[in-house]
């Protein structure tokens, strides 16, 4: 069993992690850690996890490394927030280092989706917490790396996760113009734990809008990951919306194709990329949150016309947008199954 530790713990996404950790049989939950909750029971946060976590409390940060055994393992993942979770990691790694403790990290924050800090501090307006580190992450959706090369992993957006899986087989085929018009919609827990306009209820139950309209800060990291997957310069024109839901989201892409073709012809390359992926499932009518919600499988299904594609894309944003996606990097970063501690299917009637 590896030890197993889940920074930014009191947020959705740390709440998915320690879920995902209660069921994994190879990871063995060794601390929560939220230097605001600390001595809290995690049960105060997360009612539905007493079960698994009794009075188990939240750590501070400085509070626990020193609990794990020299020479162990640990898998660290970090849903602190972005700007705040680089420097963190850091701060554990040195750590860690001198207790030869081995430490593989997922971060789940926008901290190590870029290559060099200079783009991330254009797109974040901050500067890196531990640009030395960024050569020792990649980021990819596990979909589109099968090896990462690297010790370390930054996790994709939620959006970019959905847009990206409709997304790279597309370019990869050549079938339409490397320019796309993406619309998203998201759950209400895409925007966090903390109440704001745009996840009280009253303001989003039965209301659907747009927000950040061709600006949302994953537009440009979606461009680079999907040039790295493919090796081709794509346009990305995308619109998000705010749904009037709690979880899922719900992307479709547009092109123009360079030729007419089927339905038959535009699923090929999908069926291609991700036959032996196995939480990708292609549909022959439109993708439907309900069969992924509260899952880590991924929807994806097409429609034509005679010059135009639509590619569409369902996922929950917790899980595989995040924590799970999260865990189907630490799996192959300990070289155990990708599918370890991810195989609840979807409940549907939520």
């Amino acid at each position: 069993m590896t030890a197993t530790v889940v920074l930014g713990a009191t947020g959705y996404v740390g709440g998915e992690l320690l879920r995902l950790v209660t069921a994994h049989p190879h990871f063995e939950f060794a601390a929560a850690v939220s230097e605001s909750r600390a001595g809290d029971p995690i049960a105060d946060v997360f009612p539905h996890l007493a079960p698994a976590f009794g009075d188990t409390p939240f750590v501070a940060h400085d509070s626990w490394l020193e609990q794990l055994a020299e020479n162990s393992q640990l898998a660290l993942f970090s849903a602190a927030p972005h700007g705040a979770s680089a420097a963190m990691i850091a701060t554990i790694l040195g750590a860690a280092a001198s207790r030869n403790i081995d430490v593989h990290v997922v971060d789940a924050s926008a901290d190590f989706r870029y290559a060099d800090a200079k783009a991330y501090e254009e797109v974040y307006g901050v500067p890196h917490g531990a640009p030395d580190l960024l050569a020792d992450f990649a980021c990819a959706v596990p979909e589109h790396l099968s090896t990462t090369g690297a010790r370390h992993v930054g996790h994709p957006g939620c959006f970019a996760t959905a847009i990206l899986l409709a997304t790279v087989p597309l370019l990869q085929s050549g079938l339409t113009e490397p320019e796309l018009f993406v619309t998203g919609i998201t759950g209400s827990t895409g925007s966090g734990r903390s109440p704001q306009p745009g996840t009280h209820h009253p303001e989003r139950h039965s209301n659907l809008y747009a927000y950040k309209p061709l600006a949302h800060r994953h537009a440009p990291e979606i461009e680079n990951l999907a040039a790295a997957a493919t090796g081709r310069e794509a346009k990305i024109n995308f619109v998000p919306h705010s749904g009037p839901y709690a979880r899922g989201i719900f992307a479709t892409v547009q092109a123009k194709s360079v030729r007419e073709i089927s339905v038959a012809q535009l699923r090929a390359p999908f069926d291609a990329a991700y036959g032996d992926s196995p939480f990708v499932r292609i549909v022959d009518s439109s993708p439907k949150l309900k069969n992924v919600v509260a899952s880590n499988m991924v929807e994806i299904g097409f429609s034509v016309t005679s010059d135009t594609v639509v590619v569409m894309c369902a996922i929950d944003n917790l899980v595989k947008g995040a924590a799970g996606g999260a865990m189907q990097w630490m799996n192959r970063l300990f070289d155990q199954p990708e599918t370890a501690g991810l195989t609840s299917l979807a409940p549907a009637w939520t």
